[in-house]
C-alpha cells in the first residue's frame, strides 16, 4: 500500500557540468537514473512523487512518461539546491492536503530504492523523530525524511544550501537509517565508470 499521507521530492533540475551530460539520463541496470528512482517513489506514495526539473527539462519528462509522478519546473534552477527544494516542496503541498511529511531525493544515487523510501518513512513513525537521514561515509545525507513541521525551514533555505543544514541545526529531532550505498553517486565520467564496471 503507498504511503498516501506523504510525499516524495526527487531534485533533477540540475545540469551536470562535471559530467557533461545530462546524468539524469544515465543508464544502469537497464533503464535512466531518473526513471529508476521516480519508479521507486510512485511505489512508495503513489502519484505524490514529484519530480524537480529545470535544465534538460523535457528530456527527463520524456524520460518519465506513463509515470503517474507531478512534475514541477524550476524556473531558478541555476540559483542552486534550495531553489528546487522550494519548488518541489510548494508543488507538494499544492498537490497533497494534508501531507504529512516528505522525503527529499536526488536523482543519482542508483541504489536508492523503494525500501530505503520505506524505511525513512517507518523510522519517522516508530522513532516520532521529524527528520530521518540516510548516513554513509561517516556523514549524513540524502535520501532524507521530513516532517511537514520542518517545511518552512526548508522553504527559508538559500543559494547553494542543501537540507544538511537542517541536521545539524535540529540534531535532538534527527534519527538515522544506515545506508551505505547511499555514498555512490555520479558526479563524473569515472565515477560513471566506476558503476557500471562494478568496482
Amino acid at each position: 500500500m503507498p504511503h498516501n499521507e506523504y510525499g516524495i521530492v526527487i531534485l533533477a533540475a540540475g545540469n551536470s557540468s562535471r559530467l557533461g551530460e545530462p546524468k539524469q539520463l544515465l543508464q544502469f541496470q537497464g533503464k535512466s537514473l531518473i526513471r529508476h528512482i521516480a519508479e521507486a517513489a510512485v511505489e512508495t506514495v503513489g502519484g505524490n512523487a514529484v519530480v524537480v526539473t529545470g535544465s534538460n527539462a523535457e528530456a527527463i519528462e520524456t524520460e518519465l512518461k506513463g509515470l503517474p509522478c507531478k512534475l514541477a519546473f524550476n524556473a531558478e534552477w541555476q540559483d542552486g539546491m534550495s531553489a528546487s527544494i522550494k519548488t518541489g516542496i510548494n508543488a507538494l503541498q499544492s498537490y497533497i492536503q494534508p501531507v504529512k511529511g516528505a522525503v527529499l531525493a536526488v536523482s543519482d544515487q542508483p541504489f536508492v530504492s523503494k525500501e530505503v523510501f520505506n524505511a525513512l518513512i517507518i523510522n519517522s513513525e516508530e522513532t516520532a523523530k521529524g527528520i530521518v537521514a540516510c548516513r554513509y561515509s561517516d556523514s549524513l545525507g540524502t535520501p532524507a525524511f521530513f516532517a511537514a513541521s520542518y517545511f518552512p525551514a526548508l522553504l527559508q533555505l538559500t543559494g547553494a544550501e542543501g537540507a544538511k543544514k537542517l541536521f545539524k541545526r535540529y540534531a535532538d529531532d534527527v534519527s538515522v537509517y544506515a545506508f551505505p550505498q547511499g555514498s555512490i553517486d555520479i558526479d563524473t565520467r569515472e565515477d560513471y565508470k566506476r558503476l557500471i564496471s562494478g568496482i
